[in-house]
């Protein structure tokens, strides 16, 4: 990293400005399809408007008063963040990252709160892999009424998976993804595990001639290869699997259940909302929407060890162990990013050390959370491919800047 302060250069365009769903009715080349909905650039458009492209279900906000935000404004834009290759403002770094939304929580107040690519606080906006982490804090809700064995073979909680790979599985393996199942998680790869989930959930067309997967059809396909209880190995499929086992015990949809445990509870602004397959399965894994203050409420709710509007909703011996994470197990690449990181039920410990953790998704998703500055922060963006190492680096050394001119460190 230079201390050299670089000069401006285009900010990315917004959906509007690449003319993307504009007119009555848009050009056919401007009109995402389920082919291309979530890729560069029309995932500038449609990440804010997911249910105009997929099936849906409602997350119920329930009839009680949206849960107050005070804010305590700071004046954040200019702040210096250093990068590889110089200084750079903070409003910078959020428009060079394909921000939509961004969000600021210190000390339980709001100080810095932005929207841009046509993104507004009544937005809904598809949050990629943040579901799996909002999965875990359910699973955690459901586990402290006693119900649920974290440590039974999944073949005895949900029958169906007796002749696949996850039968002799524990909940608590899946939760932290070290399981032994084979799952190819290339997105976008004909053929791969992924791209046959997102055929299977409605987000890529079927095979013509076909007849349509369900999201569970695809779970009972999958063999085991190695021994359970290994390393770590992100999967998406470990979220619908225990997304699965979570409704078999509870007895109710995921929606529904997320809606009654804690959406309500967590005084959102809005109803959010899950994509679903035909056979009306939530995608666990990667298909909630929410506003970009509903995020940040979800972060507070972990602040706060599982505590919202006076009632426990999650177990804190749950959230403490969320930060708790073994790098041991925790081998690359995934510890080329992050040295001292660690993956525990659902979420990216960003250091094991410090105990501060992430709720992470493709394209720039990110809800931050770290107790020991009283600090959330929630990240709503578009970016250009699914993974880009250089984005991730730039937005967690915009974090680390804010924590340092908040906190002194």
């Amino acid at each position: 990293m230079t201390n050299a302060t670089l000069p401006p250069k285009p900010a990315p365009k917004t959906a509007r400005q690449l003319g993307i769903m504009q007119g009555f009715p848009p050009p056919p080349e401007k009109r995402p399809t389920l082919e291309n909905w979530d890729l560069a650039p029309f995932n500038r458009w449609s990440f804010q408007n997911v249910r105009s492209l997929i099936p849906t279900v409602d997350v119920f906000r329930g009839f009680g008063p949206e849960a107050r935000l005070d804010e305590a404004p700071e004046p954040l834009d200019d702040l210096s963040v250093p990068l590889d290759a110089g200084r750079v403002p903070l409003g910078r770094v959020l428009a060079d990252t394909y921000t939509d939304g961004f969000l600021v929580m210190h000390r339980d107040r709001v100080v810095f709160e932005r929207y841009f690519n046509g993104m507004a606080p009544e937005t809904l906006h598809l949050s990629q892999s943040v579901a799996k982490s909002v999965v875990g804090l359910l699973a955690g809700a459901v586990h402290g009424d006693g119900r649920l064995d974290l440590d039974a073979p999944l073949a005895d909680v949900v029958p169906e998976m007796r002749g696949c790979g996850y039968a002799g599985a524990t909940l608590d393996q899946v939760l932290d993804m070290r399981s032994g199942v084979r799952f190819t998680e290339d997105y976008n790869t004909p053929g791969s595990d992924m791209t046959r989930i997102d055929i299977a959930s409605g987000w890529r067309p079927h095979d013509r001639g076909q007849a349509p997967t369900t999201i569970r059809d695809v779970i009972l396909t999958l063999p085991q290869v190695r021994p359970h209880g290994g390393m770590f190995d992100y999967r998406s499929i470990e979220t619908d699997v225990a997304a699965w086992a979570v409704e078999r015990t509870a007895g109710r949809a995921l929606a529904p259940l997320l809606s009654e445990r804690i959406w309500q509870a967590i005084g959102p602004a809005r109803d959010a909302y899950f994509t679903v397959d035909t056979a009306g399965t939530a995608l666990a894994d990667g298909g909630f929407n929410a506003t970009l203050r509903d995020y940040a409420r979800l972060g507070r709710l972990v602040r706060n060890r599982g505590r919202a509007g006076g009632v426990q909703l999650v177990p804190e011996p749950w959230i403490d162990a969320m930060r708790q994470g073994d790098p041991s197990v925790f081998g690359e690449p995934w510890s080329l990013a992050s040295p001292r990181g660690a993956y525990r039920r659902f979420w990216w410990i960003r250091d094991a050390c410090r105990g501060d953790i992430c709720a992470v998704g493709v394209f720039g998703q990110l809800i931050y959370v770290d107790p020991e500055s009283d600090l959330v922060i929630a990240k709503l963006s578009t970016w250009p491919d699914f993974l880009m190492a250089e984005l991730t680096r730039d937005t967690f050394r915009a974090i680390d800047a804010i924590r340092a001119a908040l906190t002194d460190g």
